[in-house]
């Protein structure tokens, strides 16, 4: 779905992306204090946007960030992640870095919710 023009936007759409922003910002530093080094933050392609792409132990890790209002949510925010998407949106990344291309890969999920230390769910699924 293409993005609605900024002056289109409801207070409820921008309050819901002003939150994953700051969920972003959140599980990136949570990974840079766990020893990745973070190579891109919403990484913009044709097919999809990767919210982080970070690197440690020579493995490239794309990272989808689910941030929800409540904490017994996060179980249906796993559902929300595209395996697919994100798959796609990381070959095209690989493509476009040559240098990486020939790194492991690996993807990654971050749930975070209010009150509670995030969750990261590593290989949450296969790029098969």
């Amino acid at each position: 779905m293409p993005p609605s023009p900024s002056g289109n936007r409801s207070k409820p759409r921008l309050a819901a992306e002003l939150f994953g922003r700051r969920g972003e910002t959140l599980a990136a530093w949570y990974l840079r204090l766990k020893g990745y080094r973070i190579i891109a933050t919403r990484y913009k392609t044709p097919i999809g946007e990767i919210d982080l792409i970070a690197r440690r132990f020579g493995v490239t890790v794309f990272v989808e960030v689910k941030s929800r209002q409540r904490r017994d949510s996060l179980a249906d925010a796993l559902s929300a992640v595209n395996p697919r998407r994100i798959t796609r949106a990381a070959q095209y990344f690989t493509a476009r870095h040559p240098a990486l291309a020939h790194s492991d890969m690996r993807f990654d999920v971050i749930f975070l919710a209010p009150l509670s230390w995030p969750r990261h769910v590593r290989n949450a699924f296969d790029a098969s």
